[in-house]
């Protein structure tokens, strides 16, 4: 019992990192994971970090405990919302793509997320799922976590580069590049969708016999699924190189407590 209650404080916060994380990482945050299983990895994976970097800190029950767990609660969910975010480009990309097809007014529910989500975007996104667990980016989410302790020990200072902007100005500049990596994926679709709305409105002033808003519809829809279906092959090694970027972010987020 001594030696338990010696390592418990230490141990708890660990857990409190881990669990945090699960809670917002892609794959292990969806809905249709069961609790108890993430409970459970939870549990195992903070007892793998903790004899690996926890184990030597001295940490006692005190006054700052309390903070300590915040503190690591809030660094479990930044680095999983680093690793969330990079997901939702294909969702935002889906978007665009949505507004110009038509498809806007047809969202619907996500089963990962239990949210609306866009047609096209629905479908990048269980694309993108499957692809990163065939290349086994959810092992390398829980290296991640893992060797957070390697960089972001028990007894890091994040508060203080949360109170010095480090960290909200490296989530706003993460989120703008994500966005930017979401734009530049749609804007082959927005851009033949932009044309043929010109297309159909020059048609518009030739022939005003047409009725543009009967064989507009469908001729968007289809133009936009053929240039979905001819940009399908591109998808692996975009969605790679999204991964690379999305691991080269969280190593930029560890070296922020680097001196």
């Amino acid at each position: 019992m001594e030696w338990i209650l010696s390592y418990f404080p230490a141990y708890m916060l660990v857990f409190c990192r881990v669990t945090s994380f699960f809670l917002v990482a892609p794959i292990y945050s969806a809905r249709n994971v069961p609790t108890p299983f993430k409970l459970g990895l939870s549990f195992f994976i903070a007892l793998i970090a903790f004899s690996g970097a926890g184990a030597q800190a001295g940490i006692v029950i005190d006054g700052l405990y309390i903070l300590s767990i915040v503190r690591e609660i809030m660094a479990g969910l930044c680095l999983g919302f680093i690793a969330y975010m990079f997901f939702t480009v294909v969702q935002i990309a889906g978007g665009f793509i949505d507004i110009q097809m038509g498809f806007g007014i047809a969202n619907v529910i996500d089963p990962m997320t239990g949210m609306q989500s866009p047609v096209i975007g629905n479908l990048k996104f269980m694309i993108v799922t499957l692809l990163f667990l065939t290349l086994n980016g959810h092992l390398y989410l829980l290296e991640a976590i893992m060797r957070s302790y390697e960089w972001i020990p028990l007894s890091n200072d994040l508060f203080e580069r949360t109170y010095g902007g480090q960290i909200s100005d490296f989530m706003f500049r993460t989120f703008s590049d994500v966005f930017a990596l979401s734009f530049q994926m749609a804007a082959p679709l927005v851009v033949a969708m932009f044309l043929t709305d010109v297309g159909l409105g020059l048609l518009a002033r030739v022939a005003p016999q047409f009725n543009i808003f009967v064989i507009g519809l469908p001729l968007k829809l289809l133009l936009g699924l053929l240039m979905l279906v001819l940009l399908f092959p591109g998808f692996e090694l975009l969605f790679t190189n999204i991964f690379a970027d999305m691991m080269e972010e969280m190593k930029s987020f560890f070296g922020l407590f680097q001196s």
